[in-house]
């Protein structure tokens, strides 16, 4: 007799208001199995995970796990029938020590020793059963990145869990962390438990999944043996056409150097010294990539460049003037542009019309407006050139921004910021939640900047975007540039280096 799957989703049907998220969806999920589901920004993916998990009902179908219908109305019923979720987020007490995060919730009765014991020992088996090792006394934040997603694993498997969901998991992972995620994961689906991968990068679904599932507009439209698909074959499928993978360029010319940064200092708002003693320049023509694990000091290293926090010490030059301490709005004026790392506390007002959003921070142009008083026809116009060369969708000037997809909203602050033909443009996780179409067309779009001999700085979490798109490349570690390497350097290389392994 066959061995029942582990999930089926069964028609399953979901509506927002006037957003159908989820399309009549059908899943089967085999047991002992890792399964990925893909599909671009705004496709269902979340919305079905988040039903699974008992965050929302669905208004129709059916969920089965192991054979059996189930109604998982929360988390709770979820992880009541053996599920398991690590968000992208993770859901750590920071001040908290592992074992603490472990039990909370799951205390084990009122004598809190007795189950402070029993925990410890289920850590310790738990850690020796699938390669999960992690100090019990250890506090949360002391912890990288990668040892608290371990955590986050351990807590769910602490629970009983038998099916795991994983939201984006190697996002805040260097390369060598991420390696080490897989063969966790590869253990997990050998001792018999079912792991859901939700991811957006296809090289990992091609690494480590048996299966994978494409979701595009709210429907499920292909399932695939991993063996035996292409990743050119699921960008199509998520995407509905032919996708370029690879970014096209040709070689640098680089020119006179746009922008020194010397000795560069800088402190977060708690006095913590995240950029330290800082140097490199970036000449016109060229592209330059900031590698690192975030939280390395990338963040407030462009904050200083673009004026948006002041440097401690140091000197940043712009075409040989001195700027550091000039505010952004000085800055524009001189010939920088900034796509800043989060769009939507940094780049756009959600409520703005998208014509108010594609004039932010130059809407004292003269081309605008004189002094206080705005032209609409002006920015109407404007808006509706940089729609069109910039394919945003929909095609609607007077559209409220937070109304346009991730990816659409990104492509916004894109043109805004290209269009102002910049001497030098400061691009912080271009296509950070940006569907793999918007990927492709924003790519273009800053090559062709530095082939106009722009100069381009460049900070990206993503590994392969930053080897793909970079003419240099310099590695961060605390607050440190801890080397510079090319393109062709190896990603093993490039990992070791983020991790303040090697120099």
């Amino acid at each position: 007799m066959s061995q029942a799957p582990a999930i089926e989703l069964i028609g399953i049907d979901k509506k927002f208001g006037a957003v159908h998220a989820n399309k009549n969806i059908n899943l089967t999920v085999a047991k002992g199995s890792i399964h990925g589901i893909i599909g671009e920004n705004g496709a269902g993916k979340s919305t079905l995970m988040s039903i699974l998990y008992g965050f929302y009902s669905a208004d129709s179908g059916t969920i089965k796990i192991d054979g059996k219908p189930v109604t998982i109305k929360d988390s709770q019923a979820a992880i009541g029938v053996g599920i398991g979720m690590v968000h992208q987020h993770f859901m750590l007490v920071e001040n908290f020590t592992v074992l603490e995060n472990l039990m909370l919730g799951a205390e084990g009765g009122a004598l809190l020793a007795k189950g402070v014991e029993n925990a410890r020992a289920a850590l310790k088996k738990l850690a020796d059963d699938y390669g999960l090792d992690v100090d019990p006394d250890a506090v949360i934040e002391e912890l990288p990145v990668g040892l608290q997603q371990r955590v986050e694993i351990l807590k769910a498997m602490y629970r009983g869990a038998e099916i795991l969901i994983l939201d984006e998991p190697t996002g805040v992972l260097t390369p060598a962390e991420a390696d080490h995620l897989f063969k966790i994961l590869g253990v997990l689906r050998d001792q018999g438990k079912t792991v859901l991968l939700i991811t957006h990068k296809l090289r990992e679904i091609m690494a480590i999944t048996d299966t994978v599932s494409v979701m595009r507009r709210g429907e499920m439209v292909a399932t695939r043996k991993t063996s035996e698909t292409t990743v050119e074959e699921l960008a199509e499928l998520m995407v509905g056409r032919r996708v370029l993978l690879h970014v096209e360029k040709g070689s640098a010319k680089p020119g006179a150097v746009a922008l020194s940064v010397r000795n560069l200092t800088v402190k977060d708002n708690r006095g913590v010294t995240m950029v330290d003693n800082v140097s490199f320049d970036v000449r016109a023509g060229e592209i330059v990539g900031i590698a690192g694990v975030a939280g390395n000091g990338q963040s407030e290293l462009l904050e200083a460049i673009t004026g948006i926090r002041k440097p401690t010490s140091g000197e940043i030059f712009i075409d040989g003037q001195p700027v550091a301490g000039y505010d952004p709005a000085e800055l524009r004026a001189i010939g920088l542009a900034h796509i800043p790392e989060d769009r939507h506390h940094m780049g756009l007002v959600l409520s703005f019309e998208e014509r108010e959003n594609a004039i932010l921070g130059y809407h004292r142009d003269p081309r605008y407006g004189a002094g206080f008083l705005l032209d609409p026809k002006a920015i109407q116009a404007a808006a509706e050139v940089e729609i069109e060369k910039y394919d945003i969708r929909p095609p609607n000037p007077r559209l409220k921004t937070a109304n346009f997809s991730g990816g659409n909203q990104q492509k916004i602050v894109v043109a805004r910021e290209i269009e102002r033909d910049p001497k030098l443009l400061i691009v912080g996780q271009p296509t950070r939640g940006v569907d793999i179409g918007a990927i492709e067309f924003i790519h273009k779009r800053i090559v062709e900047t530095r082939d106009a001999g722009k100069a381009v700085l460049l900070v990206s979490v993503e590994l392969d975007e930053i080897r793909s798109l970079s003419d240099r490349i310099l590695v961060m570690f605390a607050g440190r540039v801890v080397g510079e390497k090319t393109p062709e350097t190896g990603e093993q290389t490039l990992g070791l280096m983020m991790a303040g392994i090697a120099a």
